[in-house]
């Protein structure tokens, strides 16, 4: 287990590489450059080169890269064009909000998704289960901006019973958390069907059966535990891209998370605090896979007998 996990750690120093590489030559071929930015359009063209020399951007593009890689590597991620702050200065007081949505979400996900799945198992093609499964195809087909502007229609503006943007108590969470919430629980419904109705076949359940359980015990008991395993992972998945996720709809809504940094970064060029970003989000995202690796390890004796080997 251990060896497993310590190979799993290693393997995150390449993938980061490889991220920061892709994400850094998207930077360098989308048109505009910081300095012009930063200075405006009507910035002198000396003020603008004299600008670039002191940012590095008349570098070539892979000593710019390594430069880049050699200072993070001593945990110096560069300082945001714009607030002159470190990156993770600007980062770190915005990521509560991100992780509370995040988590939010995906409770609420699985409050709904999971039940949603057992029940329409369970009751196989009857009229519930095909207007859960219209209704989950119908959900997550749904764009998430169009989603967020229809709650925000009828909770704010029509009833009036919810806030439509800002933070500042429990009732800002809601309709951003349905938001990210409903198309995700529209899938875990559906996952969790499919789980279902494979575990019903198998030789165990057809034996219990045999041997007089119940219904109702049979689902429980025998079913549900082994068809849930794919599930825990497909949370765990939900998560992590939450985390990374959220950008439209904390712009929507005006929430002071890490999506909101990553886009106002993005309309400004601001290099270091995108890929500061992207680093942290990268690096959170393959941790939270990692755990929940391992949490499926536990649960399955024959998934941590592979780990030990």
């Amino acid at each position: 287990m251990y060896k497993y996990i310590l190979k799993r750690l290693l393997a995150i120093i390449p993938m980061l590489l490889l991220i920061v590489l892709i994400v850094f030559y998207i930077l360098n071929i989308t048109p505009g450059d910081p300095a012009s930015i930063i200075l405006g359009k009507d910035a002198p063209p000396e003020a603008v080169e004299q600008l670039k020399d002191e940012l590095g951007l008349n570098k070539p593009f892979f000593q710019r890269y390594f430069d880049y890689i050699s200072d993070a590597v001593r945990l110096d991620f560069g300082d945001s064009y714009r607030s002159k702050k470190p990156v993770f200065d600007e980062i770190l007081p915005k990521f509560p909000t991100t992780l509370k949505l995040a988590i939010f979400s995906v409770v609420v996900c699985a409050i709904i998704g999971i039940p949603l799945g057992i029940l329409s198992a369970v009751r196989q093609y009857s009229k519930l289960d095909i207007s859960l499964t219209v209704g989950s195809l119908i959900i997550a087909s749904v764009p998430g901006f169009w989603l967020s502007l229809m709650l925000i229609l009828l909770f704010s503006l029509i009833l009036g019973i919810l806030p439509s943007n800002g933070i500042g108590s429990f009732k800002h969470y809601i309709l951003p958390v349905l938001t990210m919430a409903l198309p995700s629980a529209a899938v875990m419904a559906r996952i969790t069907r499919n789980q279902m109705l494979e575990t019903m076949r198998q030789d165990y359940i057809r034996t219990a059966k045999a041997k007089g359980a119940s219904k109702q015990r049979v689902i429980w008991k025998h079913a549900l535990k082994n068809a849930l395993m794919p599930v825990i992972t497909m949370l765990g998945m939900s998560f992590a891209g939450l985390l990374g996720g959220s950008m439209i709809t904390e712009i929507v809504f005006g929430l002071p998370g890490v999506g909101m940094i990553i886009i106002t970064a993005i309309k400004m060029k601001d290099v270091p605090l995108i890929m500061g970003s992207t680093i942290f989000l990268a690096t959170l995202f393959m941790i939270i896979m990692l755990i929940v690796d391992l949490i499926y390890a536990y649960l399955d004796p024959r998934i941590k007998a592979q780990f030990s080997k």
